[in-house]
Parts: C-alpha cells; structure tokens; sequence
C-alpha cells in the first residue's frame, strides 16, 4: 500500500513520502495560479479549481487567498461559498455539502499527529475525513478538527473550535463548540 493510500485510508503515514510531496506542491502551484487570476475572470478561476479539487458542482465560488494540501480530497459542493482566507488541510477526504457558506479565516483541518512525542517526532502522521452537511453556515475564523461531521442546516458561531459531531438543524459556539439551540424549520 502506498503512503497515499495509507494516507487517505486513515492509517499511519509519512508526509516527506514522494508521492505527497508531489502532490502538495501540485496544489501550491494550482493555488499560486488561482491567485494571480483576477477575479472578474472566474471561469479561468473555476477551471483551475476544477483541476485542483477532487469534485466539484456546477456553480461554486471561493475567494482568494485559498490553500489547501492537496486539493485531490476536497469535494466542494453545489452552490457553497467560502469567502477569503480559507485553509483546508485535506489529508483525508473533506466532504462540503449544497448550499455551505464560508466566513473569512474558517480552517478545515483532516491531519493529526500521535500523542506521545517518540511516535510524534519520528514524524508519522494520520489523517480523519471531514464531512459538512448541506446548507451549512460556518462563521468566522472557525477552526473545524479532524473527524468531525456538521450536520445539515446547522450554523458553527464565529471563533468555534468544533472537536466533536455537530447534530442537524442547530446553533453551536464555544471553544469547545457546544450545541447552543436547536432551529425549527
């Protein structure tokens, strides 16, 4: 198995494998491409990110600057928007439903490293999916943790740190992120 496919499977990996390095530098160059593309030439954009991320919809938008690992694992739904600044370090797999809206500074984050410092410097590695369910509003300078879903309807407070499942149709805040109220539909 390769280091890639440990990597996106959720197992032990080693990030300076070549395979990755590749990969990563794939995405800065993509992301250093859809910089420099001005912005009223969105087609040239989306065509860029469409090379980049694993999936995406029809109609979707994402302000500058935006970086990711890979790009490969990030599939972005139809219609969902992240507005500048927004960090998606896509390890595993991070699922973006219909419908998301982004606020500025929001962080998505699959990889995680071991607790015990020998495991941690020899500089192996794992990675959780991510996944947010439609219709989701995630406020600003959110920091979304490995593992985690959101689920649909629901609205992440600005400065949330979302360690644990967020449930559907809720409001949570706090660091940790902690359901608030729910939203009657």
């Amino acid at each position: 198995m390769t280091e890639k496919e440990k990597m996106i499977k959720g197992l032990p990996y080693d990030p300076l494998d070549k395979e990755l390095i590749s990969g990563r530098l794939n995405a800065r160059k993509l992301t250093r491409k859809i910089a420099e593309i001005p912005m009223d030439k969105e087609k040239q954009r989306r065509h860029i990110f469409k090379e980049l991320l694993g999936s995406t919809a029809g109609r979707f938008y994402i302000e500058n600057p935006f970086l990711c690992d890979y790009g490969y694992n990030i599939h972005w739904g139809e219609n969902a928007y992240a507005n500048f600044g927004c960090i998606i370090l896509d390890a595993a797999p991070v699922h973006i439903g219909k419908n998301v809206m982004m606020a500025p500074g929001v962080k998505i984050l699959t990889s995680t490293h071991p607790l015990e410092y020998e495991a941690r410097n020899s500089g192996i590695e794992t990675a959780e999916p991510i996944y947010i369910g439609d219709n989701v509003w995630i406020g600003a300078g959110v920091i979304v943790n490995p593992g985690v879903s959101i689920g649909k309807n629901s609205v992440i407070g600005s400065g949330s740190v979302v360690v644990n499942d967020i449930p559907d149709n809720v409001v949570a805040v706090g660091n940790p992120c902690k359901v608030l109220k729910t939203i009657a539909n």
